[in-house]
């Protein structure tokens, strides 16, 4: 039965972690930070600065089940949408929390500088922009 039962218990304990942030390698710079089937915001340009990602939506980014501690102080300066080409890939990007205010669209693939003089707060994978 301990078996049975510490076999349940890491499978509950996986599930519980799922939410998470991926860690990026600690050689990785940049864009490269971003894993794979993620949308990653930066705080600086060209993915460099504080990096926060995400595989799924969020409504609110300081509230939600991953939360973003840098994006109240500082503007996101660029994103790279490493999503997998599938229904929904693209990502589109809000000021407000619960999807309000949108202030931009990123296709899967694409990285690149945004105008760093915008907080966002929340993002939700769509089928287009």
């Amino acid at each position: 039965m301990r078996t049975i039962f510490a076999g349940v218990a890491m499978v509950g304990l996986a599930v519980f972690t799922a939410p998470a942030a991926h860690a990026a390698s600690p050689t990785a710079s940049g864009y490269s930070r971003c894993a794979g089937g993620e949308v990653c915001f930066f705080s600086g340009d060209d993915g460099s600065g504080s990096m926060c990602s995400w595989s799924g939506d969020d409504a609110d980014w300081r509230n939600g089940a991953v939360r973003c501690s840098w994006s109240a102080d500082k503007t996101v300066h660029s994103i790279y949408n490493h999503g997998t080409p599938q229904t929904y890939d693209t990502v589109v990007y809000y000021k407000g929390a619960n999807y309000s205010d949108r202030v931009g669209c990123t296709t899967v693939g694409k990285e690149g500088n945004l105008a760093g003089t915008y907080h966002v707060r929340s993002h939700k994978w769509v089928t287009g922009c």
